[in-house]
């Protein structure tokens, strides 16, 4: 089991922009001809190319839990209950939002003990698979706390100049990577790192 962020990231480093959020970012899930059927009530499909799709149901199967910050989950609604991979979301708060938890939503809070309590509730709720963090804060605060083992980039063909960055106040910087893969895609591509621990 190890902990791993990803996040689609454009060439100037940000991962949600003011006003666009992250509808640039997240164009590569549509450019393909391969479909990748979402869990729960989504009126969309993933359409990527046939290696990325292969990356998405792998994510399906391996991925016990998603781990993200308060902003990701409002800027989400929620996902309606039930994240897009069908796997359990851990939300990191510093309180849980009026209406949740909902009868039967995947999605779980955390609101003390900060992202090393939001990491053992994924392990929890995951079944012992990969946890994987999807907001900037948490895997800042990972990187730091010596929390993460891998990370992996969707590096988009776009700038925003604005917005919220991936690597952000990363206070135990500088750290080191291993390179483990790159994969092309359309319009993206997708990179992914060990964090070597010293």
């Amino acid at each position: 089991m190890k902990v791993t962020a990803n996040m689609s990231m454009s060439l100037d480093g940000f991962v949600s922009h003011p006003t666009d959020g992250i509808d640039t970012l997240f164009r590569w899930y549509s450019r393909g001809e391969v479909v990748t059927e979402t869990d729960g009530d989504y009126d969309w499909e993933f359409k990527t190319s046939a290696e990325e799709a292969e990356g998405l149901e792998d994510a399906k199967t391996s991925i016990g839990a998603i781990v993200y910050g308060r902003r990701s989950f409002d800027a989400a609604e929620g996902w309606n209950g039930r994240h897009p991979l069908g796997v359990p979301v851990v939300v990191l708060t510093h309180s849980v939002p009026e209406g949740w938890p909902r009868e039967g939503a995947a999605v779980h809070f955390v609101t003390e003990g900060g992202v090393a309590a939001a990491i053992t509730k994924g392990r929890e709720v995951g079944g012992g698979k990969d946890v994987v963090i999807g907001s900037a804060d948490p895997t800042q605060q990972a990187l730091d706390e010596g929390l993460l083992d891998e990370l992996t980039v969707d590096l988009v063909a776009a700038m925003l100049g604005a917005g919220t960055r991936f690597f952000d106040n990363l206070k135990g910087a500088p750290y080191e990577l291993e390179q483990l893969w790159t994969r092309p895609g359309n319009g993206v591509v997708h990179l992914g790192y060990r964090v070597i621990k010293h």
